[in-house]
């Protein structure tokens, strides 16, 4: 049996189109879901989780979006990154519908109030930040390197199984 000849065709790596900034932020939006992943407190990671999305549309911010023109009258309104987001990169509107809700939860949660997220919720936000992330990556074209293998995303804690 003959030993098959190596494929002729070579990956190619794709380059970032993402300027430094946007590659800075994602980089601590990494970081940010990294540190969730080993908080033990639900309040403490569901606020890092939802900082992490929110470095995250900034990258997207960052690559996409231009200065609005200003008006020597009238200074623009302040809006959050989530009202944003859907006007620069429309493909992310329920992302950022998602995060948005999930605002006023995270503040709750950073001004030290009881019980503001559950174990649950913040198991969720962590997954969802997650996967926000990994989108943004594909689609700013970033190579990621691969995660070691003790560095996944927790699964579902066993005292709160998924009731779909």
């Amino acid at each position: 049996m003959a030993t098959p000849s190596p494929s002729p065709v070579h990956p190619v790596l794709r380059r970032s189109t993402a300027p430094p900034a946007a590659l800075d932020l994602l980089a601590k939006a990494h970081s940010g879901l990294a540190e969730a992943a080993r908080l033990t407190r639900p309040n403490e990671r569901y606020a890092t989780a939802h900082l992490a999305a929110l470095r995250t549309a900034a990258a997207v911010l960052a690559a996409r979006a231009r200065p609005e023109p200003v008006s020597p009258r009238r200074r623009p309104r302040i809006r959050s990154a989530w009202e944003v987001l859907p006007e620069m990169a429309p493909e992310l509107t329920e992302w950022s519908a998602l995060f948005a809700s999930g605002a006023a939860r995270r503040a709750r949660a950073e001004a030290g109030i009881a019980d503001a997220a559950s174990p649950r919720d913040a198991d969720d936000l962590v997954r969802a930040a997650s996967m926000f992330l990994r989108l943004v990556e594909r689609m700013l074209t970033v190579r990621t390197p691969p995660q070691p293998l003790g560095q996944t995303l927790p699964a579902p804690r066993p005292e709160h199984p998924d009731a779909g």
